[in-house]
């Protein structure tokens, strides 16, 4: 007799050893049809899996996040299974499910192109339509070795042979195909409808530039129709807001060849990371921050006092200079301990809170560079809080009211809030990690903030809240982070001399709002599309002639509001006003001002608006007046 107890906490039983499909079916058919696999005292198993014991069991369908990865991973060996029919000559290699999909890498004699990728997809939903069944089998680890070699898969072979030689491997086959995989899968084929394939890029064999180039390719899968088109069109939706394509339409900021990595930022660009730092700098001023500036190198010994060394040196540039090892810092805490540590500070002196917009330098691999989303080199709006143990819930929760009214601002109202929490390789005492963790978790509290907890995400010296956008096409962004370090100051031998008249050790809060201002910026402008908010537009206002009777007027229209301090200029080439107002109004500028006679000659300006929006005519103190108050409000025009 074998007891089954179902999620809901009834228990069924049968004579003997019973399948998950088994126990589908004799709940009722429309479940046995639905199900994908099963969840067996928690793991995840195939739907032909024999349950010989009394066992606890979860039915996973599509409409499960387990049965969604599922479906995704059995995807990835439908499109494989394509392949090798369309390309008997290919070799396979791994099918991974990643974020909204999943991807397969190829060894072939070409490169695919699209229109293979089109003939594929069409093989793969043949493939569906015939319903074959996906069947497991298990073999002893050289023997699966010595198949796939006799089938001409040496990098399958190779893969296996890496396992331990007393493994048993398992395998999966549906029709013609079988694939070393540990599972589960789909009961059969039928059961994959919507997915799409995407994309083809290039992949090193097992990451290694030194190994032979393969070919990837990506593709997306979802459990129903609607899932499908509403991912494909966010995707497109995505394509058209590119910071990359935007970047070069509205020519905010190029990437160049001579220095990968890394930004050019155009006059326009740069108008808008001015915005963006002078903004947080009025923040670092609001609310008690002492802004600094430290260098950007640093000795190799510094780094290792502080773990960084041993952590992120393949991520650091490093330099000699006179038989000394230096590197460009990827961080700015330390540097902002060793001004701490300039002159004695007093208990009453805390808490003290520095502000740097400090340049970083990180060696991130070529591959893994996107825009100004992901660089080399980049700029923090980093601030580090030193306190005592008893500041830190307090600081914790003014810092996250901050970040929310920062982030409203600049039209993010949707925040997600994690706690990081220890990971095993840590430095300090378990007692210091359970301070930490509780003060995040009790400011979010307090701060009446939902909350998920990531298990051991947190930094090798401390535990951290990360502050997670959601764009206006659902997209998340993690941009702000707190992190509570009880140790990097006693590793930088950093003190204070306490109400006692002893020496202690601050606790050190990192802190950053927006981030990577690169990264940021980046946000921003696929939020908005490019049609960034008044306040941060890089011309505000542009302004344009009908004819050249106009243009002193106009001048002198541009010279009064660049004097109050908005950013301004003007069109004033001999071409049709429909043509000028048409090709700024693609540049997105918040305000087109049109000046003709009538306008001249009454001192006034006749106003567009974003969108075309036509506000007529006014006088331009009143226009001022409209501008300043839009910018005050953070107006998102």
């Amino acid at each position: 007799m074998v007891q089954i107890t179902l999620p809901d906490g009834s228990q069924r039983d049968y004579p003997g050893a019973v399948t998950v499909a088994e126990v589908a079916a004799s709940i009722g058919s429309g479940l046995a049809k639905a199900a994908l696999a099963g969840k067996v005292n928690g793991k995840t198993v195939d739907t032909s899996t024999l349950i010989d014991a009394d066992a606890k069991l979860a039915i996973i369908t599509a409409k499960d996040a387990e049965g969604l990865e599922v479906i995704r991973h059995s995807t990835a060996h439908l499109l494989a299974y394509a392949v090798k029919q369309l390309f008997p000559q290919a070799q396979v290699t791994i099918g991974p499910v990643i974020e909204n999909g999943f991807f397969y890498d190829f060894s072939f004699e070409r490169p695919f192109t699209m229109d293979d990728l089109a003939v594929i997809e069409k093989r793969m939903i043949e493939l569906s339509n015939k319903d074959e069944p996906v069947t497991r089998r298990v073999l002893p680890r050289d023997e699966a070795v010595a198949y796939f070699k006799g089938m001409g898969e040496h990098y399958k072979a190779e893969i296996i042979a890496s396992i331990p030689s007393n493994e048993d491997v398992s395998l999966y086959r549906e029709g013609s195909f079988e694939d070393l995989c540990r599972g589960p899968h789909v009961p059969s084929t039928g059961k994959l409808k919507h997915f799409k394939l995407m994309k083809v890029a290039g992949a090193y064999w097992r990451g290694d530039h030194k190994n032979e180039m393969l070919q990837r390719i990506y593709g997306t899968a979802w459990a129903t129709k609607e899932d499908l088109a509403a991912h494909l069109k966010m995707l497109e939706e995505a394509e058209k807001r590119d910071h990359r394509k935007l970047g070069r339409e509205l020519d905010l900021f190029h990437i160049d060849e001579h220095s990968p990595g890394t930004v050019f930022w155009h006059p326009k660009g740069w108008a808008v990371w001015q915005a963006v730092e002078q903004y947080m700098r009025q923040v670092y001023r609001d609310n008690g921050y002492e802004e600094v500036k430290g260098p950007q190198i640093l000795d190799k010994g510094l780094w290792e006092k502080t773990g960084h060394w041993d952590k992120y040196r393949d991520n650091m540039f490093t330099t000699e200079s006179e038989k000394r090892d230096y590197a460009l810092k990827p961080m700015n805490c330390p540097g902002h301990i060793l001004i701490f540590k300039q002159g004695i500070k007093s208990y009453r002196d805390l808490p003290l809170r520095y502000g740097e917009f400090g340049q970083c330098h990180r060696n991130e691999p070529t591959g893994g560079l996107h825009g100004i989303m992901r660089v080399r080199a980049f700029t923090q709006d980093d601030g580090h809080i030193f306190c005592t143990e008893d500041m830190i819930l307090d600081e914790c929760v003014a810092y996250t009211a901050l970040l929310q009214k920062v982030y409203q601002d600049f039209g993010f109202s949707k925040i997600i809030y994690k706690v990081a929490t220890r990971p095993e390789a840590r430095i300090g005492s378990d007692e210091s990690w359970d301070k930490a963790e509780h003060a995040l978790i009790e400011s979010l509290r307090r701060s009446g903030c939902e909350y998920e907890i990531s298990p051991g995400e947190g930094a090798f010296y401390g535990p951290k809240i990360e502050y997670t956008l959601k764009d206006a096409i659902g997209r998340q962004w993690q941009c702000g982070t707190i992190q509570v370090d009880f140790f990097m100051t006693e590793r930088l031998d950093a003190e204070y001399v306490g109400e006692d008249g002893a020496r202690h050790r601050p606790v050190m809060l990192h802190r950053a709002i927006v981030g990577s201002l690169e990264r940021f910026i980046g946000i921003l402008i696929e939020e908005t599309a490019g049609a960034l908010p008044l306040w941060l537009a890089p011309v505000q206002v542009m302004v344009l002639n009908i004819t050249d009777a106009q243009a002193d007027y106009a001048r002198n229209v541009v010279k009064t509001l660049q004097n109050q301090g908005f950013r301004v200029q003007s069109d004033l080439r001999n071409e049709k006003i429909t043509y000028k107002i048409r090709e700024h109004s693609m540049q997105k500028v918040p305000y087109l001002i049109v000046i003709g006679d009538k306008e001249m000659a009454s001192g006034a300006v006749a106003v567009r608006a974003r969108g075309g929006q036509d506000l007529g005519v006014m006088s331009l103190e009143d226009f001022s007046q409209k501008l300043s108050a839009d910018v005050a409000r953070k107006s998102n025009t």
